[in-house]
């Protein structure tokens, strides 16, 4: 199954290149294995808790930091998902081995 997808351009942030949705990867662009492997983590985490949950706890998850820390990519970086994925992207086997739920 094919999972990236190069598409011209992505309703986002402009310094944004690559977004997983529902287990599809939207790219402006080719990705390297890491920037890859950093969204098939998302995949992962998406499917594990049925995609919308996925999107809805995201989603709440950010509201909760930005208003803690008042800062956008702050916020960003401090969601679980993102910690796990940024954490792990180097590691290319980290699919094969990580635990469900566990979002560290």
């Amino acid at each position: 199954m094919k999972q990236l997808y190069l598409i011209k351009r992505l309703p986002l942030r402009k310094d944004y290149y690559a977004i997983c949705l529902f287990g599809f990867v939207l790219s402006v662009r080719p990705l390297s294995e890491t920037e890859l492997n950093h969204e098939l983590i998302h995949a992962a985490q998406q499917k594990e808790l049925l995609y919308i949950p996925f999107f809805i706890w995201y989603g709440i998850e950010w509201i909760i930091l930005y208003f803690k820390y008042r800062n956008w990519e702050k916020a960003y970086f401090n969601i679980r998902f993102e910690r796990e994925a940024y954490h792990h992207e180097s590691d290319l086997n980290y699919l094969k081995l990580r635990k469900h739920y566990k979002y560290s």
